[in-house]
This record gives C-alpha cells, structure tokens and sequence, in this order.
C-alpha cells in the first residue's frame, strides 16, 4: 500500500526537505539527473551518496528498503533525502512520469523491480449470497440432513442444537457458531424439550484461511454478533443497496472468525484479557433472559443476576449489540410468545400473562409493532 511521505513514516530511509522551503532547486545538492519513467517496472538504485530526489513531471512512487528485499512505498509529493546506503526505486503512477534526481555521487542502477503490492487488494471474497434465514425450530426438531455446493454458516440466537458433520456431534449453545464446507454434509436436531431459534447463511466465498474453519465450534465474539444483527436489519429494509451491505457485513463476520483462529496463544491471552469479562456479562445476561423469559424481567433483576449495575449493562448492550438491554427482554419475550402460538396450548390472554405482559391489548399492541401483523393473523398464518 501506497503510504503519505512525512517524517514519521520516512523515518530510518532520510529526509524530507521541511514544506517553507521546498521551493530549494535541487541541483543545489550536487550533480543532477533526470529519470523518464514509461514503464510499470520500478527503476531501481543503490545510494552511495545521499540523494535527494523530486517529482518533476506526472506523479511517482518512491519505493525505499534497506536490504533490497522489503520494501516501503511513498508518493513522491515532497524533496525527499534518501540516506547512503539505501535501496530505492522508482515507478510511475499510471502512466509516464520523470523524476530529478541529484547527489555529489549519484546512485547506481540497480536493475528493474515489480512491484505487486502498491494497492490493498482483496483475500477473502464473498461471492455470493443465497439465503439467509432465521429458524424458530419445535422442540426436539430434527433436520435429516443435506449438502450443498455453497458454504453455510449457523449461529444459535436461542436455545441449543446439535451440529453433525463428518462424523462429529457438536452441541451449539446461544452465542456459538459454526461453518460447513462446500458439498459438506451434515444434519442438525435438538434435545428433547429444546426448541431452538438460529440463522443461517448459504454463500460462496474463496480466501485463506477459510478451511480452517470449517466444522468447529466458535464461541462468537460480540462483534460477530452485532455484524449478524446488521445484516438481519438488512435483510429486513432490502432497498438498492442492502445486498452490498450484507456481503460486506459477512466479509467482516469471516475475518473476525478467520483472526481468532489464527492468533497465537500469547496474543489471544491478551485479547481475552482485555474483552472476556465485557463479552462474558453479556453471554450470562442472554441466558439468563432465555431461561427466565416468561418471569416478571426487568434491566435491575437482569442486572443483579450478572453482578454490575444497570447503567453499565445498558452500556455494554448499547456498545456490542447496539439495542438496550430492556429492547432485548422485549424481543426475546415476543419470539417466546410465537413459539407458544405455534404450539396451541394456550390462548392469547393466557399468553400474555404467562409472559407477565399488563394486558392482553399491551401484548398485542407490542407484537404487531414488531412483526407487523397482530397475533391472531400470526396464528392463522402457522395453522
């Protein structure tokens, strides 16, 4: 990548000629030469003076190392100073350009080099993305099985489930996610009594690092979450613009996985240190909520439950779910009321008092402002 030629950056390679007098001609430092780049190969030189170096015509990047083996690269914007010693090379910037060059000995050739990092370029792309949906599962469910030539990604929103593939039962609790292959088979069921709410994601994506994730069980980190939760926000408005942003959204969702994958133990313990606590109050907030959802809750019994206040577990929400912890109770208390219409064995004031609603209207008023339609059409919608 392309970096800003100051001081700072440039440190270790020279000087840069301060901006009050860059005015100065550069046949002032010594014997002068001028340099035609045409070609996308950079023209590449040992300094056995210092060499001071300007852009005379179209614009250049000026590439510095030390060993001839790694190098930096910087837009030639300024009077620049390489030190003795040094290896630079220049190339021009789509399309010709010409550099003067002067030193009391100049620099010797040093043959061509190509560069293919001069521009941040993709490693990881998402090709595509097919579906992308959010189960509300009976209890003790059964999926028999599938493959597919796309990958897929399940994370448990509620509940647990388990996760066969390749012969390995995986049990995902809330919070956990985990990747399928290409063409990978695999089956997912409950236990008995357990009725399970988690989405998943079919696409095509290539990049390394992707296999290393496939069939294991990631514990995911809050910004997974919040990612997951943007793109259902996406799928829900879908204008011009919203497959854009869910494609970006899982480009980032992978990487993060792809990241905590590939970190080393000692950095890992550090990064545990800095964010396990934040992450696990919020974890033991969630279960707490989902195993609790038809009590009488409230942000301080919430709060009094994970040992912080109610004003810092408001914060943590608003920080890694982007929701207060009070919108939380009240949507895990609407998707509770969906899977008991399901089921049929109560009516809806029963419903409603079950799950410690005031009223029945307060129940139905909250359930059409959040899917739409009231609860009577969401019954006969699922019978």
């Amino acid at each position: 990548m392309i970096q800003n030629l100051n001081q700072v950056s440039f440190q270790g390679f020279g000087t840069i000629l301060p901006e009050r007098i860059q005015s100065a001609k550069i046949g002032d430092h010594g014997e002068r030469k001028t340099v035609h780049l045409e070609t996308a190969d950079g023209m590449a030189f040992c300094a056995q003076e210092e060499v001071w170096l300007s852009g005379a015509s179209g614009t250049s990047i000026l590439s510095v190392s030390a060993d001839d083996r790694e190098y930096r690269h910087f837009y030639l914007d300024k009077l620049v100073c390489v030190k003795k010693g040094m290896f630079f090379a220049l190339t021009p910037f789509r399309g010709a350009a010409s550099v003067e060059m002067a030193s009391q000995v100049l620099p010797v050739f040093a043959g061509n080099r190509t560069f293919g990092d001069l521009k941040v370029e993709k490693k990881l792309n998402i090709e595509g993305v097919y579906t992308f949906f959010y189960h509300e599962k009976e209890q003790g469910f059964l999926f028999p099985g599938e493959s597919h030539p796309m990958m897929e990604l399940t994370y448990v929103d509620q509940g647990s489930m388990h996760s066969v593939a390749d012969g390995q039962d995986l049990l995902l609790k809330q919070g956990d996610m985990v990747l399928y292959g290409p063409d990978q088979w695999h089956m997912q069921y409950a236990d008995i009594g357990v009725a399970p709410r988690y989405i998943t994601v079919t696409f095509d994506a290539s990049g390394p690092g992707l296999k290393d994730l496939v069939n294991r069980k990631f514990t995911a980190p809050q910004q997974a979450v919040s990612l997951l939760q943007q793109m259902l926000r996406e799928r829900d408005r879908m204008d011009d613009y919203s497959g854009d942003a869910i494609i970006a959204q899982l480009t980032m969702l992978l990487l993060t996985l792809v990241r905590q994958a590939e970190e080393p133990k000692e950095a890992k313990l550090q990064t545990s240190n800095a964010i396990h606590s934040e992450n696990e109050i919020i974890r033991r907030a969630q279960i707490y909520v989902s195993t609790h959802i038809r009590e009488k809750l409230s942000v301080p019994v919430v709060a009094r439950q994970v040992d912080v206040s109610p004003s810092y577990l408001t914060a943590l929400f608003h920080k890694n779910l982007q929701i207060s912890p009070g919108e939380y109770i009240r949507r895990i208390k609407l998707q509770e009321s969906k899977q008991m219409i399901r089921e049929n064995n109560l009516n809806f004031t029963e419903i409603a008092a079950e799950l410690q609603y005031s009223t029945v209207h307060h129940f139905s008023r909250q359930f059409k402002e959040k899917f739409g339609i009231t609860p009577t059409e969401y019954a006969k919608s699922v019978r």
